[in-house]
């Protein structure tokens, strides 16, 4: 009996144990990428003359794109209820990066079978929830800037000549997109009655002394597994709060964003391996005198079926006007590319890109200014998923 009883009691301990122990998961994911990117400059005073400057650099770069490190589990509270945890960190593979850690989604929670989860911590804003639209890989990933400098500066001397650039400044520009929220409230609705609608709402504090710009945010995501799938988010003082530096002006401000996203997956429907989507999205900066910034996002993705291992191209197409909420800086940006599968997570990328972004604005003594912003890209890499 006692033998049975020590059994026993160690069966359990192993079983808790078990149930404690993190799931460790990660990627890496590093390119080799040809870059040319240029930008003109030109610079018109009051009394009519004009000035001009141009950047222009080709390199080639080896890049880690949101190569990731994490561990998350969860561990039973009572019958119902499981605390959840989550440690996430991003790395820089290639270690060109002088913070070669940094943080990515890390939080601690609560998960209930009636009342849904509860993440605290650092948590991504609710607004990528509806990221359902983009296809893009890597240096394309994400909707706003990419890996290149966020800050665009022209120096002019005294005598109102264009003399040179930040190192930074030629730039892949696109619509806001989603940021990572310090000191947030993620609460994720459970799914009721079969009902294909999953809702989250997202409280973020700004706990700097003497400030009330917190922010908070929602989103509704429609899929019933039929191959079409629906979004809509709203976020306020989260993805728009932001700073930029245009003709030696700091721009520091809060607005809201609504993004609404629509795809299709035509195999359901007939014999076409092709999913199309469709994201528009409206951002209402605070500052005065900004504009609404407008983006459209159309991608395609079709599988391939001539190929030894699963295979597929696809084509992604931004249009943004008002970057930033300021008249008239506008970008365009294609994206050709393809995936190879040599298993489910080991996956070969190839694409080329181009991205096109000018703007005109007046500055003291009704001078006018103007850049043109003009990236490729041409890539190849492996990602490695475990």
């Amino acid at each position: 009996m006692k033998k049975l009883l020590l059994a026993s009691a160690v069966a359990a301990l192993s079983v808790s144990a078990a149930n404690a122990a993190p799931t460790v998961y990660g990627k890496a994911f590093v390119t080799a990428d040809y870059v040319n990117a240029e930008v003109d400059a030109r610079y018109v005073d009051n009394a009519g003359e004009k000035f001009s400057g141009n950047e222009d650099e080709n390199t080639v770069e080896i890049n880690s794109h949101f190569s990731r490190l994490g561990f998350k589990g969860s561990e039973a509270m009572t019958a119902n209820t499981d605390v959840i945890y989550q440690l996430e960190y991003g790395i820089d593979v290639d270690a060109s990066d002088d913070n070669t850690f940094k943080s990515r989604d890390t939080f601690l929670g609560f998960a209930n079978k009636n009342f849904g989860q509860v993440r605290v911590g650092r948590n991504t804003s609710v607004l990528d929830y509806v990221n359902n639209v983009t296809v893009t890989e890597g240096y394309w990933n994400n909707l706003g800037s990419n890996t290149l400098n966020t800050e665009s500066e022209l120096d002019i001397d005294e005598n109102g000549r264009v003399v040179g650039f930040s190192e930074d400044i030629v730039q892949a520009l696109n619509m806001v997109s989603f940021k990572r929220q310090d000191n947030s409230v993620v609460w994720i609705a459970p799914k009721y009655n079969g009902v294909p609608v999953e809702l989250a709402v997202q409280y973020s504090a700004d706990e700097s002394f003497g400030s009330n710009d917190n922010g908070f945010g929602a989103s509704l995501m429609f899929d019933q597994g039929t191959g079409f799938t629906a979004g809509l988010a709203y976020t306020k003082d989260m993805d728009a709060n932001t700073k930029w530096t245009l003709f030696d002006e700091e721009l520091s401000y809060g607005g809201d964003v609504i993004r609404g996203t629509a795809t299709i997956d035509l195999n359901k429907y007939m014999a076409m391996p092709v999913t199309l989507g469709a994201l528009y999205q409206v951002a209402d900066y605070d500052y005065a005198g900004s504009k609404k910034e407008k983006g459209l996002v159309v991608s395609g993705e079709m599988g391939l079926t001539n190929f030894a291992k699963p295979a597929s191209v696809y084509l992604q197409y931004n249009k943004t006007d008002n970057l930033a909420g300021i008249d008239n800086f506008d970008s365009d940006q294609v994206v050709l590319g393809g995936k190879y599968m040599y298993k489910d997570n080991m996956i070969a990328h190839a694409y080329i890109g181009q991205n096109s972004a000018d703007v005109s604005a007046m500055i003291d003594d009704n001078d006018v200014a103007s850049l043109d912003f003009d990236v490729g890209y041409l890539v190849g890499g492996l990602e490695e998923i475990f």
